[in-house]
């Protein structure tokens, strides 16, 4: 039996769902979907970029990731709204829940993405295209967005094909398509080709998916390495990864953030370092791991990136560690720059939790982790804000738990949106 995977994709998915909302829950009659529009971050907090914009807005050649600014220069006239990922991660979940009544296989590919194995489902739903169309329709019926949905036999082929003419379609590419849907696109078309790849592929006259695929793999491996092959692989139609249902264990955890303002002393870093590593290391104790390398990223106001890290004696999820590795990272390499961005990441991951002791290190690691553990209790029950370092009570600028989402962007205030 051949498999058949599809990838649905949620078009223009912030945009859709806060139009969805505006609409159907606070009697809107200006369905954001349909005008130039988009949904950007606060230009004052240093977040003023474009988030997601509509299929009209898409003829001003407005892009996800460019500036307000720009966006404003290409469409004066551009509606713009504030993030709420409350309301997306809601949606999101509501999208994955009608998937799981299809198949119990769905892996989640993004917070608007996932893909399902419908193999051996004909009988309940009929071909895979009349389950697919089943399955567009319903979600416009119930949950009131559109998606695309590609059909095909494995993963990367059903991915190419959601992404061809939207809103609103089903689109197979079946492995005996391939010639005809997918090697006449561009190469930049190809999922895992990059702004680099396309151009080193230029340069050596490779222009098309299917110039790809028909390329020497040695050529390609002589000149991208491990990348080279898979994209030859992916320009072929072959792909033999399993949709996951479960998630695999993270591999790292980072968080980061950008500041309003430029930090140009080292103790206001060191107290944004503080924040990430308030959120990061609570995020490792939800789950359970401990981490043994530590590095810290800075972006200063140039928009120039410096990177370092530090592996620790032993594996940990101790907020007062992973901060001061932090901080002498910052330290041995911040060149007094002003900076504007700062992160925390994390990798050798594991869930061992045994310390190898050492007779002249005198910290009681012990009772370290039995404060943060009734710090976590107190913020799950209370919520985040019920108890803070006495650091960041005579700051407002730094909020005392930073990176990830940042707070403006989790909900909105919608008393103070003009809802047309």
């Amino acid at each position: 039996m051949d498999n058949v995977i599809f990838h649905i994709d949620v078009n223009s998915a912030f945009l859709s769902w806060e139009a969805v909302y505006r609409l159907h829950h606070l009697g809107g009659k200006l369905d954001l979907r349909e005008i130039p529009s988009a949904v950007c971050g606060d230009t004052e907090k240093r977040h003023g970029i474009i988030l997601a914009k509509s299929i009209p807005a898409k003829k001003y050649n407005i892009k996800t990731g460019e500036a307000v600014w720009e966006a404003l220069r290409k469409c004066p006239d551009l509606t713009m709204v504030p993030p709420n990922y409350n309301l997306y991660q809601k949606s999101s979940e509501a999208f994955l829940l009608l998937l799981k009544q299809y198949s119990p296989m769905v892996e989640q590919y993004s917070i608007d993405e996932a893909f399902v194995d419908m193999t051996g489902t004909d009988s309940l739903f009929g071909t895979p295209e009349e389950a697919a169309e089943d399955m567009k329709e319903r979600i416009y019926r119930e949950l009131g967005f559109t998606v695309n949905i590609g059909v095909s036999n494995n993963k990367i082929l059903a991915k190419m094909a959601s992404d061809f003419k939207k809103p609103y379609r089903v689109h197979t590419l079946w492995k005996h398509e391939i010639q005809t849907k997918m090697w006449p696109l561009s190469v930049s078309e190809l999922f895992f080709v990059g702004r680099a790849t396309f151009s080193k592929l230029h340069n050596l006259g490779i222009k098309t998916i299917g110039e790809l695929a028909q390329t020497d793999p040695a050529i390609l491996k002589n000149h991208f390495g491990k990348h080279g092959e898979v994209i030859w692989s992916f320009a072929n139609g072959i792909d033999f990864s399993a949709v996951e249902p479960v998630p695999p264990p993270n591999k790292g955890y980072g968080n980061s953030t950008t500041i309003s303002f430029d930090v140009t002393d080292s103790n206001t870093a060191k107290l944004v370092l503080l924040s990430l590593a308030e959120t990061l290391s609570a995020r490792l104790r939800e789950d359970g791991v401990k981490i043994g390398v530590v590095s810290v990223g800075i972006k200063n106001y140039n928009f120039e990136y410096l990177g370092h890290q530090k592996t620790l004696s032993a594996p940990t999820n101790i907020t007062k560690e992973i901060f001061e590795a932090s901080c002498q990272i910052f330290d041995e390499m911040w060149d007094k720059v002003p900076i504007r961005h700062l992160g925390i990441h994390t990798s050798r991951v594991t869930s061992e939790s045994n310390r190898q002791l050492n007779i002249f290190d005198t910290t009681d690691y012990e009772k370290l982790e039995r404060l943060d553990k009734a710090i976590d209790e107190i913020r799950k029950r209370f919520g985040s804000d019920s108890i803070k370092r006495a650091s960041f009570v005579q700051t407002r600028s730094i909020d005392h738990m930073s990176g990830g989402i940042s707070r403006e962007k989790r909900t909105v205030n919608y008393n103070n949106e003009i809802i047309m």
